[in-house]
């Protein structure tokens, strides 16, 4: 194996159309700044022989190619969310058969999925002390989600979200259909920025401002006992209303970079506030730095990277987008401090997964993954889903007896 320099990130970056006179000079210096450089101040990949195997091919990318490692894992999640998906779908087939089909065990992973019924889940275990039976899984999968973005920044969301993944994959669709995309002007994005944490404002308030009594009546009330069972419903029975809502989202996504993550998606909001306390931070090295700006061109959080030191932006999701394109050896990249040695995009990956799956795997070890409720009583909820008693508002629910 050799070692060869990265080829000119400039030429394998499709920019914006300019028009200001001011915007090419400035992408003109950058691509002389790197010209200039000297060859020992390159950073250089391995290059594979042809004669190479797949495996070695395969390593060599894995420990190189820090993009390829996160489409990996994205990969990998996304047919998880999709197993999960069709085993409930099959739970459902089950469900509204009356039993007469063969019966397919609910997925625990489905409450992934309950947001809100994890966060009051949340509120009610640090008051009582207790994981309650109805939805476990859903507040394990949103400790480990917040165990993520404390350790290592929100990196949930463009590692291992599924939603960050399909928002992700619309707005490189979009780039390649129109060979860019529309970011707004800096004057309206940071308003719109804001929207994401009105949400969250919005729902973390009416779930702080319930008492333990309504916690667990909520809980414990048939609404929230099949929640999952509507969520599935709401998408199987579109209304008009709904469908031109994701439509919408759909349209933004494909335009604007990151449109749903970045605007109006409260768990992230949620993820960015506790990513503050993450040690990990992308750190970029002022004395070797050419200042050609590629690194915050890359950046999809439009994050201004090659004016920081350490970037602490609650935006930022540890994509390693920024670390891929920069041409300096040892001047940009993942670290615990400003002291410590890189951070490779293969290990990031590995400790993304790796405290996601051993916080859900302590929930499973310990006993709190599967819920209580029988097939008997989903039976009779399914078949009675449409009556009133399975509606709510706000976290209020209707009033309900030991029978309901």
């Amino acid at each position: 194996m050799r070692t060869e320099e990265i080829p000119n990130p400039v030429r394998s970056i499709t920019l914006e159309p300019v028009t200001l006179t001011s915007e090419r000079k400035a992408h003109a210096s950058a691509r002389s700044r790197i010209r200039k450089l000297p060859p020992g101040q390159r950073r250089r990949r391995t290059v594979v022989p042809a004669s190479a195997g797949w495996f070695e091919r395969l390593r060599v990318r894995l420990q190189e190619d820090p993009q390829f490692v996160r489409s990996t894992v994205q990969a990998a999640f996304a047919l998880l969310c999709v197993w999960i998906g069709v085993e409930f779908v099959l739970f459902m087939r089950w469900g509204e058969s009356g039993g007469a089909t063969a019966f397919v065990r609910r997925p625990p992973g489905a409450e992934g999925f309950l947001p809100i019924s994890a966060l009051i889940s949340l509120k009610y275990w640090l008051s009582t002390g207790i994981i309650n039976e109805i939805h476990p899984s859903g507040l394990i999968i949103l400790l480990a989600i917040i165990t993520v973005s404390v350790l290592l920044k929100k990196a949930f969301c463009s590692w291992l979200c599924p939603i960050g993944t399909l928002s992700e994959s619309l707005w490189l669709l979009g780039k390649k259909i129109f060979g860019r995309t529309f970011d707004p002007p800096r004057w309206l994005d940071y308003p719109l920025r804001g929207l994401k944490y009105l949400l969250l404002l919005f729902f973390g308030l009416s779930v702080l401002t319930m008492g333990i009594p309504d916690l667990r009546a909520f809980i414990y009330s048939p609404y929230n006992k099949v929640a999952d069972v509507k969520m599935y419903l709401f998408f199987v029975d579109l209304t008009a209303a709904a469908f031109w809502t994701l439509a919408v989202l759909a349209i933004g996504s494909v335009l604007i970079k990151g449109f749903w993550c970045r605007y109006l998606c409260p768990y992230g909001a949620l993820l960015g506030a506790v990513s503050w306390l993450s040690p990990f931070k992308i750190t970029r090295n002022a004395s070797t730095c050419i200042n050609c700006e590629l690194c915050t061109k890359a950046c999809p959080a439009r994050i201004a990277v090659h004016t920081a030191t350490r970037v602490r932006s609650d935006e930022c999701m540890s994509c390693y987008r920024c670390v891929d394109v920069c041409p300096v050896k040892d001047t940009l990249s993942m670290k615990l401090s400003r002291r410590s040695r890189p951070i490779p995009g293969w290990v990031f990956g590995i400790l993304v997964a790796g405290v996601f799956m051993a916080v859900t795997g302590l929930g499973m070890l310990t006993g709190h993954w599967h819920n209580s409720i029988s097939q008997a009583e989903y039976l009779r909820r399914i078949r009675t889903i449409n009556t009133p008693i399975y509606q709510h508002f706000r976290g209020h629910v209707p009033a309900y007896g030991p029978n309901d």
